[in-house]
């Protein structure tokens, strides 16, 4: 069972990482299951390195590691953990104050967008916000907030940056329309079925400050939205 366990262990790092290269720093050999143990995870250690709130610097951390598990660092592990969130509060804190400056940004530059958008031939406000354009004109239904409507879309910041696109992806998305942002649900809602329209979202009728991975806080949304089909 061991032999099993180291065999499945070495075959999966070959898998995940290929062959080693030979003109490449060498793999290391996996030859027990505690070589795998240790390697697993310091790869696992690495991976959730990757989204520290600051710079990560493999050699001081591979330093601190040695001094600890070799008993000569200089610090007990109390003080350690209690410098470690000293130091990680602080950087914590620049991370937040960074932020909070590019939202109350965003938040200027989509109120200026909006404003000049809005002044466009062809775009129409609601009395919510949200602006409107239409790309082609259906003659089918509209659909209601009830729906589940079928759509082709692309979403976009209003520099151009795609985030996210089902023409991309080739396949077109079903989802119940109640149940996305509000700009959304409201925005398709105007939609004849067989209709594109161009909308575009002010933060507060999409994700707001909170903003999503690909999302910044408090940005206004563009989206390209082909309606085919309502169920």
């Amino acid at each position: 069972m061991r032999n099993l366990l180291i065999a499945i262990l070495c075959l999966t790092t070959l898998h995940l990482f290929g062959q080693p290269d030979q003109d490449t720093i060498d793999q290391p050999e996996l030859e027990n299951i505690h070589d795998s143990l240790n390697y697993f995870l310091g790869l696992n250690f690495g991976f959730s390195m990757q989204s520290a709130p600051w710079k990560a610097d493999a050699a001081l951390i591979s330093k601190g590691l040695a001094e600890a598990m070799g008993g000569n660092s200089e610090y007990d592990q109390q003080t350690c953990n209690a410098i470690f969130q000293s130091l990680n509060r602080i950087i914590s804190q620049e991370a937040e104050n960074v932020m909070d400056s590019a939202a109350a940004e965003n938040l200027e530059k989509g109120a200026a967008f909006l404003t000049e958008n809005g002044k466009r031939e062809g775009v129409t406000t609601t009395q919510s916000g949200l602006q409107y354009e239409v790309l082609t004109e259906g003659n089918g239904p509209q659909p209601a907030d009830t729906s589940i409507v079928n759509v082709h879309y692309e979403g976009t910041l209003i520099d151009g940056t795609v985030f996210d696109s089902s023409y991309e992806r080739d396949e077109s998305v079903s989802f119940p329309l109640n149940r996305v942002i509000p700009g959304w649900t409201e925005g398709v809602q105007l939609m004849p079925l067989g209709s594109t329209y161009k909308i575009y979202i002010p933060s507060n009728l999409a994700y707001g400050p909170r903003g999503t991975s690909s999302i910044p806080a408090n940005s206004v949304l563009v989206f390209k939205i082909e309606l085919l089909g309502i169920e």
